[in-house]
């Protein structure tokens, strides 16, 4: 539901009243916010009322990229009191403005229904720029964590870590394909449609929520220059991420996560079962790049072998992420 003073806000424009500082576009640049008592929301009652934050205040709050793809780029922004956001702004949006809200609304409810999915708390739509606001996490992504680890030649996470890191997705993925509708409002719900480290956030107890739920189903993916921006080193398997709409390449990505989680840097440049299998079977003590052995090991070996169920040529042989849940909780406690 979109906020009761956006809403007021609306209808006294179009009844004929006007602002006493703007025009009919600067409530067209307003952020819409869901939940009135917030301290961003802008066109409305309360502690702030009266008060809009427009485009150009949350543009001007930015204060660095914190990642990009090809559906757009991720800001942090600091907002009225301090408070910190993650901006999501779109290169190239699929649908019109009132499909856009509508499909945001969606979104944003189900994401407030787990604990594992990075909440929505508005979004703007506006002619030069369309974004949603999304919680900020100081740690960053599971992408970052493992990559800054890797660049300074050392382990970011243990191995409880990683394995926590990959029960909470698995638990984030069984919400949206167990617990969503298959379709409302023209949108596919019960699929995610872009996992992969880069949407994994992780909070200070390094546990993590998985973010850009249904962002696939609202942006178009495009392709980016390097003369446009200036793009890191790609993440080691971010070539072989399936982009299909589905569960099952939901299923597949997952698995390429436990791949970049379990194996990592180890892992062979060339993506396939194959070399999968050939770490298994090597030289064990040199396929992980975190310090296991024993009964860890053994743990460990068993999510690989999750990762080889998930990333079956055969869709449909891939497990379901309720089979994926035993497996994994079997794993923690062999």
């Amino acid at each position: 539901m979109l906020s009761r003073a956006y809403t007021k806000s609306r209808k006294s424009i179009k009844e004929g009243e006007q602002s006493k500082s703007g025009s009919i576009q600067d409530y067209e640049d307003c952020l819409v916010g869901f939940y009135g008592d917030l301290p961003l929301i802008s066109c409305g009652s309360g502690t702030n009322r009266g008060v809009r934050m427009t485009m150009k205040e949350v543009l001007r709050s930015s204060v660095g990229v914190m990642g990009e793809s090809r559906l757009g780029l991720t800001d942090k922004v600091v907002l009225l009191k301090g408070d910190l956001f993650a901006v999501k702004r779109f290169r190239k949006l699929r649908v019109r403005r009132s499909e856009f809200g509508k499909r945001v609304e969606r979104l944003a409810h189900f994401s407030t229904l787990c604990e594992y999915l990075v909440p929505i708390t508005a979004y703007l739509y506006a002619k030069r720029i369309k974004f949603v606001l999304c919680d900020y996490y100081p740690m960053g992504s599971l992408a970052d964590l493992l990559a800054g680890g890797r660049r300074l030649g050392h382990t970011a996470l243990n191995w409880k870590q990683r394995l926590k890191i990959l029960l909470d997705i698995a638990q984030a993925i069984s919400f949206i394909h167990t617990e969503c509708p298959p379709n409302e409002r023209n949108m596919q719900m019960n699929v995610h449609g872009n996992i992969k480290p880069s949407n994994v956030m992780i909070n200070i107890d390094f546990s993590a929520l998985l973010s850009d739920y249904g962002f696939t189903q609202l942006a178009k993916r495009i392709e980016v220059s390097d003369d446009q921006c200036q793009r890191k080193p790609p993440p080691l398997l971010e070539n072989f991420y399936s982009e299909d709409l589905s569960q099952k390449s939901d299923i597949f990505n997952f698995g390429l996560i436990i791949i970049d989680v379990v194996a990592g840097s180890r892992f062979p440049a060339g993506f396939s079962k194959c070399s999968l299998e050939e770490i298994k079977e090597g030289a064990v003590g040199h396929c992980f790049e975190f310090a296991v052995e024993g009964r860890e090991m053994r743990r460990a070996l068993q999510v690989l072998d999750i990762a080889l169920a998930c990333t079956n040529p055969l869709p449909e042989a891939r497990p379901s992420i309720q089979q994926i849940l035993l497996s994994l909780g079997n794993a923690c406690h062999n």
